[in-house]
């Protein structure tokens, strides 16, 4: 049995955060230039919040926050773990996160195969950004999840 965590990203993750994101199947051929020459750094890890899903000790996915505006940066799963529910798990604890952090809404720029998955998860459909020739030559969804906070004891 596969027992997995969460936990924050350290200096240390960024080598393997830039390799899960540079081997995902989703931004091979068309998508391959959005991510060209892009590294998450350890200036990028100390900057942003970022947290690593563990299974044992393989990163098996990842997200990223911008805190103002509150924009959920990077959001990656390794492809042997697609389906297994490590995304929707990452989304909540993102929102718990963002609940901490007194975040009303966050905006997610969505790469377009992604988009169904952030409305599963709760976020609703606001806009398209356009195409940013020469490296984005796609449109991309622009979806909110509203941050819903609990009352406290």
């Amino acid at each position: 049995m596969t027992s997995y965590r969460i936990s924050r990203a350290t200096a240390s993750d960024a080598g393997r955060l830039t390799a899960l994101m540079h081997e995902s199947a989703a931004y091979q051929g068309e998508y391959a230039p959005i991510l060209e020459g892009y590294q998450v750094t350890e200036d990028y890890l100390a900057t942003h919040p970022a947290y690593v899903a563990h299974a044992q000790r393989e990163v098996v996915g990842f997200y990223s926050l911008i805190e103002y505006p509150a924009e959920l940066d990077l959001l990656f799963v390794a492809d042997s773990a697609q389906g297994t529910g490590i995304g929707a798990w990452l989304i909540e604890h993102m929102l718990g996160r963002a609940a901490d952090l007194g975040m009303t809404e966050i905006r997610v720029v969505s790469h377009p195969p992604a988009a169904g998955f952030y409305e599963r998860m709760g976020a609703r459909r606001v806009g398209v950004i356009p195409p940013q020739p020469p490296k984005i030559t796609w449109e991309r969804p622009e979806l909110v999840f509203d941050v819903k906070h609990s009352p406290r004891d």
